[in-house]
């Protein structure tokens, strides 16, 4: 999906857009409006992100089967609430409204929204009053997912209730003549077990979708569109030993050949031996045309003194662009940039300038790019999710040892760094943060295991080794599993896996005297620590 403006190209949403069949998701703030999105696509339907206030002519212009209105952290009776064209309603075109667009769909359609008597937040459970339509083989007693603190309190009499639980008479409701539904649960996330049920018969009871659209379809035509756009120019892309930056090269490779620059950023921030490992495979795999640019020194004295994340980040994205343009000057004939931008990414940086999603932190992808850009960027991931992406590599040849390599932040082990950023430091983490894989790998669980690494700690604790005191740093280690990276559960790893990997970090590692493991999920927390 593109960022939530109403009509920016992109070459992403260029090579998409022709899909027969499509479903609108219109943004309110939720950060769960990508993973509507990708539910959708679990269906084998094409669906787009677009603004909350994007109008009915737009809509009726793009022709989608379908309208999905996102939740979102207002109140729909607050003055400056984002509100939707109420023409939508109009259109013929069937909408679902989840949360706050369950309410705002209410509202404009003679309901009324208040603060609920009891505030729902996490799993209740649920009664399904009617089962046929939106709930067609759902069990009549299921369990949903809630987080909301307004409800409605009243629908007009065009509206029928279709589900409810003990502190939500309304959870679910129909209109009776238009195509208008409304979910009080978020039918997109896990901990709703027949979310996907829901969903799939509003996709295709309710709006007539067959499910045609493949990831291969998306392959071809963003391949299609590359090559239009480049024509005979050159484009840069930068590897960082990432699935995502492998999978852009891949499928910039497929596209344009011998006119792919690549460019390693050796920035000291890589995990232990990755740039190694990164020049090996795209010479010998690829054959590229790579470029190395030896940056360590660059970035440390960039990041000298810094300690907080998002100046971290900034200064990382900034110096990155730099050294590209040193490079690029190396090459004859750069005119794009191609990055690994992925669409968590853009909406947890808040790409959108006057987008209603809320910036959780920045990316170096897309939050730190100067004004003065030399190159145009192409970001050819940027409407797919982590999952889609392997798929894609996978597609395209590239070998499991590089699809199914563990995700890794764009500002690398700065961000697990916490505090100031220097070499020694990220010696010592580069050294635990590789006992923490190489135990996953032995015990046969980076497949299960969604994303682990180590994090050094500005925190210093006392411990005894041998006959003396110390007065060490602190590791923690982090390994959750998920299915979209939008939420997360932390792993339960084997106590004994746990006490190898404390052992070794403390006997092999100098500079740690302790080692701790994070339990906790995303939301609250996210997954990286900065």
């Amino acid at each position: 999906m593109p960022p939530v403006t109403e009509m920016q190209p992109s070459a992403s949403r260029t090579a998409a857009s022709p899909q027969a069949e499509r479903v609108l998701v219109l943004d309110f703030g939720s950060q769960y409006a990508q993973l509507i999105a990708r539910r959708v696509r679990e269906q084998h339907v094409y669906c787009e992100i677009v603004r909350h206030d994007i109008s009915a002519a737009r809509i009726r212009a793009m022709a989608p089967r379908g309208i999905i209105l996102s939740g979102g952290p207002a109140s729909v009776y607050e003055a400056a609430a984002p509100q939707c064209d109420p023409g939508i309603f109009d259109l013929g075109i069937p909408v679902l409204g989840i949360c706050y667009g369950m309410q705002l769909a209410c509202r404009a359609l003679g309901g009324t929204v208040g603060q609920a008597k009891a505030r729902e937040y996490g799993r209740a459970a649920c009664e399904v009053l009617a089962s046929d339509g939106l709930f067609a083989g759902v069990p009549r007693h299921t369990e949903v997912w809630m987080s909301h603190g307004d409800q409605v309190d009243r629908v007009s009499a065009d509206f029928m209730p279709l589900a409810s639980t003990p502190t939500c008479p309304l959870a679910a409701v129909r209109h009776a003549v238009l195509p208008v539904f409304g979910l009080q649960f978020h039918p997109e996330v896990t901990h709703t077990p027949a979310g996907g049920t829901m969903l799939g018969n509003f996709l295709r009871g309710v709006c007539g979708c067959s499910g045609s659209w493949r990831l291969e379809d998306f392959a071809a035509r963003t391949i299609e569109d590359v090559r239009r756009r480049v024509g005979d120019d050159r484009v840069i892309c930068g590897l960082s030993g990432g699935v995502d930056s492998a999978v852009v090269a891949a499928l910039l490779s497929r596209a344009i050949g011998d006119r792919l620059s690549c460019i390693l950023v050796d920035n000291g921030l890589l995990r232990k031996n990755e740039a190694a490992v990164v020049i090996e495979e795209f010479t010998n795999h690829f054959r590229a045309d790579l470029h190395v640019v030896p940056a360590e020194a660059r970035f440390l004295d960039v990041l000298a003194g810094v300690t907080e994340p998002q100046e971290k980040r900034r200064r990382i994205g900034r110096t990155f662009i730099d050294c590209f343009a040193d490079e690029a000057a190396k090459v004859t004939g750069a005119k794009f940039l191609a990055q690994g931008t992925l669409y968590p990414d853009v909406i947890e940086s808040g790409a959108a300038p006057d987008g209603p999603a809320a910036t959780i932190k920045l990316h170096h992808n897309v939050g730190g790019l100067p004004d003065d850009l030399q190159f145009e960027l192409i970001e050819p991931l940027r409407d797919l999710f982590k999952d889609e992406v392997r798929a894609l590599g996978l597609q395209l040849g590239l070998p499991e040892r590089i699809v199914w390599r563990h995700p890794f932040p764009g500002p690398g082990l700065a961000v697990r760094c916490l505090g100031e950023v220097t070499k020694p430091r990220l010696d010592t983490l580069r050294e635990a943060d590789a006992i923490v894989i190489e135990e996953l790998e032995r015990a046969g669980l980076m497949r299960k295991i969604s994303q682990a690494f180590a994090v050094l700690l500005p925190v210093q604790s006392v411990g005894v080794m041998g006959d003396a005191r110390t007065y060490d740093d602190v590791l923690a280690v982090r390994a959750v599993e998920t299915e979209d990276f939008m939420t997360a559960d932390w792993s339960h790893l084997p106590y004994e896996l746990l006490a190898r990997i404390s052992t070794r970090v403390i006997n092999e590692v100098r500079g740690i005297n302790r080692v701790v493991y994070d339990i906790s999920s995303k939301p609250p927390a996210t997954i990286e620590w900065e």
